[in-house]
């Protein structure tokens, strides 16, 4: 009797989670916000995620989501990497529409302008993004597109209330 051989999955594919990472999001605000800032920021010794609203292109609503960062200088500094999706991540696309915004970092909250880094800003700040974050490099081999760097920077020298 020969038996049919089932084909083997590639490794390589990566099965569709978009909905765990949504929860997981869902989450990760909830307890951010509920907790003022104090739980949430820290998510290891490297790793620190901000909050960061913007308002949709289309909607006009606003929206909040947990990002990895790192700083340089007062900027923050966050990656469009959208888990390794081949699309720009919904916020960044929301922040060209609307680059003036807000961040929760920790328990402040600054005025930020977003914009895009340039060519030299990306080719230096990526190697430190990827030392914080090594996954990044994977993420970005998966979505097969430039992770966009963004750089929110202070639009206002004091913090919001």
């Amino acid at each position: 009797m020969v038996c049919a051989r089932t084909p083997t999955r590639s490794f390589a594919a990566v099965p569709n989670i978009r909905w765990l990472l949504a929860a997981i999001t869902a989450c990760h605000r909830w307890i951010y916000v509920n907790t003022g800032g104090w739980v949430g920021r820290f998510l290891g010794l490297k790793k620190r995620a901000l909050l960061l609203w913007h308002i949709g292109r289309k909607s006009g609503n606003e929206y909040s989501v947990p990002l990895l960062y790192i700083e340089d200088g007062e900027r923050f500094i966050v990656a469009g990497s959208n888990a390794g999706d081949s699309r720009d991540p919904q916020w960044w696309k929301n922040l060209q529409a609307h680059p003036e915004t807000r961040v929760w970092v920790g328990h402040r909250k600054y005025a930020v302008c977003a914009r895009h880094a340039t060519e030299a800003e990306s080719e230096r700040l990526w190697p430190i993004l990827q030392g914080h974050y090594r996954f990044f490099e994977a993420y970005r081999e998966r979505a097969g597109r430039e992770i966009p760097i963004v750089l929110l920077e202070p639009s206002d020298p004091q913090d919001l209330p």
